[in-house]
């Protein structure tokens, strides 16, 4: 069948700006320290599946043993029960043979397959496919096969595509539905998204999440690029979003998609000229840009409210947040405007943190609705009260 639905993440970035179809493929780029494993740790846990399977593929073994350990302790946010309990981890460490390297996703694939023909909806992670391809380089020179671009076989291509052709939702002969949505990781070694393995998957999978090493060391988890990621199934998906989010939802995703890129090209002049160098109207809008980085592309995976945002809280804090920024304020200068927007970034974030039906979301999400009616065109700007 036609995946028209999203599998929902509870990572606002992913559900929202780059959504992956419950069906479809994705793949997770990036460097060593970026966050990779944390992310799909927390995909793993907090997708709205009924079959995780992790294959760890060439990892090393301290990380599969912590994942061993840490799944049976941990709480299944979907049943409250222990989250082992639909977890199938296909352990292959760095120290086992390359043949069980090479085999082992094709295991945890049909594995996932078992499961879909039951009418489940399955998520299988690959960690991380570079490891596999590596197997299946050190196998073809064994073999005395031509090799292709940086060794690789010449076949590296059509063997990540039928891997990940493998995934999609399907229709059992009892009329129930089961899916199997892909999503694998690549280790390119220092970062470089050019060679053949990342290639190779860009030009299968259908949602992009590149991880830039340069978020992660300035501590914006989950250190997904919103500038070089991209996904097809936004538009893929918008039948289902209109209809459950509102007319509106997908204009509004583009709509800041192109904000974030105009502040990215203000700040890019602005490392040559400094502030003075570009008009209040331009830093109005880098400012803007900046507050949907770090309150709605950026979340804490160590709180236990905003780790995870169900889609109804995702759908009124964007619906909130386009609003702030549609506004038109009035400012006399840049100081004030960014003491504005410093004071709007402290409240955002505590809104997030407070659960919803508490005494703080309320009063949060009235303070900043105060804060910013208070700096809006025609209104008389002073002192607020209750900033943080």
């Amino acid at each position: 069948l036609y995946p028209e639905e999203p599998l929902t993440t509870t990572i606002r970035i992913i559900d929202t700006f780059f959504p992956i179809a419950r069906g479809g493929t994705g793949c997770i780029p990036g460097p060593f320290g970026a966050g990779k494993t944390v992310l799909q740790s927390l995909i793993s846990r907090y997708s709205t599946v009924d079959v995780v399977i992790i294959v760890a593929c060439g990892e090393r073994a301290g990380e599969v043993v912590e994942t061993i350990a840490e799944f049976p302790k941990t709480k299944d946010p979907r049943t409250g029960g222990s989250l082992m309990d639909r977890t199938i981890i296909v352990c292959n460490t760095s120290s086992m043979p390359v043949a069980a390297r090479e085999s082992s996703i094709y295991t945890g694939v049909t594995l996932a397959e078992y499961y879909r023909q039951m009418g489940l909806d399955v998520l299988l992670i690959a960690d991380s496919t570079s490891r596999w391809a590596q197997a299946m380089r050190e196998t073809s020179g064994r073999m005395e096969e031509i090799p292709g671009e940086e060794a690789f076989p010449a076949y590296l291509d059509s063997s990540v595509k039928n891997l990940y052709e493998r995934a999609g939702v399907m229709r059992t002969p009892d009329e129930s539905v089961g899916s199997l949505t892909m999503i694998g990781t690549v280790s390119p070694a220092g970062g470089n998204f050019e060679e053949p393995v990342t290639q190779a998957t860009l030009g299968t999978v259908k949602t992009f999440l590149g991880l830039s090493y340069d978020r992660a060391y300035r501590r914006f988890y989950p250190a997904i690029d919103p500038l070089t990621s991209w996904s097809r199934y936004l538009d893929q998906v918008a039948g289902w979003l209109t209809a459950h989010l509102g007319d509106e939802w997908v204009r509004d995703v583009k709509h800041a998609q192109e904000l974030l890129h105009a502040g990215d090209t203000i700040y890019q002049m602005m490392q040559v000229t400094g502030e003075e160098g570009i008009s209040l109207e331009d830093y109005l809008t880098w400012q803007k840009a900046t507050l949907i980085d770090m309150v709605f592309l950026q979340q804490d995976a160590f709180d236990k409210v905003d780790v995870s945002m169900p889609r109804e809280r995702q759908q009124e804090s964007f619906a909130l947040l386009m609003d702030l920024v549609g506004r038109d304020y009035t400012f006399e200068d840049k100081d004030q405007a960014r003491d504005f927007f410093t004071r709007l970034t402290g409240l955002y974030k505590n809104w997030n943190y407070s659960a919803p039906a508490t005494p703080e979301f309320e009063r949060y999400r009235g303070e900043i609705d105060q804060l910013a009616a208070a700096h809006a065109l025609g209104a008389a700007a002073g002192p607020v009260d209750g900033g943080p």
